[in-house]
């Protein structure tokens, strides 16, 4: 034992034998002179996957974020209410809760975080969210499943007050516009070990690959894009004031997850001539399948724009009735966006040909003649009741003065009728 070393702890000296084996290693080993080395010293403590550190779309923030969510979940159960956003600025550090708002709003839309469901009292009061943290993104497919209100989410966030949320937004709605013009089923199964190496290829080697939910195009515009930084002031209280504002009906999902499922009750059931606005053409409406999700609606939207706007309402009627043909013995359809991919890419080469939809067709221009045969029937009788009105009342003005000619009483209710 050296001198001086009285009263040192076990640990210390068993510290000291390795600093001394680590100085012997290095000076023995040719080349190791140049660089530095580092010993860590103290107990293992809380492991976080090496691909949230290494993630190079978030900003340490959004790490940070994620990270004290996973220990609000492994100290409380995994089961736990999710942490507020002064608790979340509290233990990251951060003074202003918009900043947290951005946070989680970037690891929603990178699917690192799902926001599974809203969930409602009976008397409809707010009851909270129910949250999903994953230890890697999802995949598109799992995400519109758990995330009702994924896309919506998407194209909200391109108006977000900041524009980091705006730029990562943007890119994984690009990166599934440019799958779908590529002709890429964008629902399909990936096996998890392919989006690995992606993604450790991108992270290690640097290399221009796909990263999750961005494509390889997307990624080179993300780190070569120079962001202004907005300002970051902006008051928000809670997560009520950033996050609970958006329009979405009470839901409730699964805890697992799939690529593909059986969709049985992804809407609030509404009439077949619900129609749905969509930015494929600002001057049409089209008319989704009562079945379709929001989120697969959305999705349609996107696969519309590769083909002509004049067979674009042709492709979800043929869609809605292969929907129905499952009630008359044909096999069910379980992939209503794999169904409607096919049918988008036989238009562009030109083979589409309408066959269940046309009854589809012919049922609607039937209630819409049906409509206007009611409306035209209904109008003169209105036209009729309303005249009438007007001339007993020019009617009655007349009479009344004749009786003030006459300096005869006139009655007090002035919509009697003259006997």
């Amino acid at each position: 034992m050296a001198e001086g070393s009285r009263g040192l702890r076990p640990e210390t000296h068993a510290l000291d034998a390795l600093i001394q084996a680590t100085i012997d290693r290095a000076q023995q080993e040719p080349g190791s002179l140049h660089t530095d080395t580092m010993l860590f010293m103290g107990n293992r403590h809380q492991a976080f996957p090496t691909l949230v550190v290494q993630d190079p779309v978030l900003e340490p923030v959004d790490k940070l974020v994620w990270m004290v969510i996973l220990l609000q979940a492994q100290e409380m159960g995994n089961t736990t209410a999710f942490p507020s956003y002064e608790y979340l600025a509290r233990k990251t550090n951060v003074a202003s809760t918009s900043t947290i708002s951005r946070a989680i709003a970037i690891l929603r839309a990178t699917r690192w975080l799902t926001l599974c469901a809203r969930l409602r009292a009976t008397s409809g009061r707010f009851g909270g969210n129910v949250y999903a943290l994953h230890d890697e993104p999802l995949p598109l497919a799992d995400a519109l499943h758990l995330d009702p209100d994924y896309m919506n989410f998407l194209r909200q966030s391109l108006t977000h007050y900041h524009a980091r949320v705006r730029l990562v937004a943007s890119g994984v709605l690009d990166t599934i516009d440019e799958d779908i013009h590529e002709g890429i089923d964008i629902c399909a199964a990936q096996h998890p070990l392919e989006r690995r190496v992606q993604a450790v290829e991108v992270i290690q080697r640097d290399l221009p690959r796909r990263y999750f939910a961005f494509s390889a195009k997307v990624m080179v515009r993300l780190r070569n894009r120079v962001v202004e930084k907005a300002p970051d002031h902006r008051d928000q209280n809670s997560k009520t004031d950033a996050n609970h504002n958006q329009n979405l009906h009470p839901q409730k999902s699964k805890a697992g997850s799939c690529s593909s499922y059986i969709n049985t009750t992804t809407t609030t059931e509404t009439t077949e001539a619900t129609k749905f606005f969509s930015h494929v053409d600002a001057e049409a409406m089209l008319i989704y399948p009562r079945r379709l999700s929001e989120n697969q609606c959305a999705l349609a939207d996107r696969y519309l724009t590769t083909v002509a706007a004049d067979v674009r309402q042709s492709i979800l009627d043929e869609l809605e009735g292969r929907l129905r043909s499952a009630q008359k013995g044909m096999p069910p359809l379980y992939d209503e966006m794999r169904f409607l991919h096919a049918l988008c890419r036989a238009a562009k080469q030109g083979e589409f040909i309408p066959n269940l939809g046309i009854k589809v067709h012919d049922e609607r221009l039937a209630r819409a003649r049906e409509r206007a045969r009611h409306q035209t029937q209904q109008t003169p009788a209105s036209e009729d009741a309303a005249r009438r009105h007007s001339t007993l009342a020019a009617g009655q003005k007349r009479l009344d003065a004749i009786r003030r000619s006459l300096k005869m009483p006139i009655p007090a209710d002035k919509d009697s009728k003259p006997h």
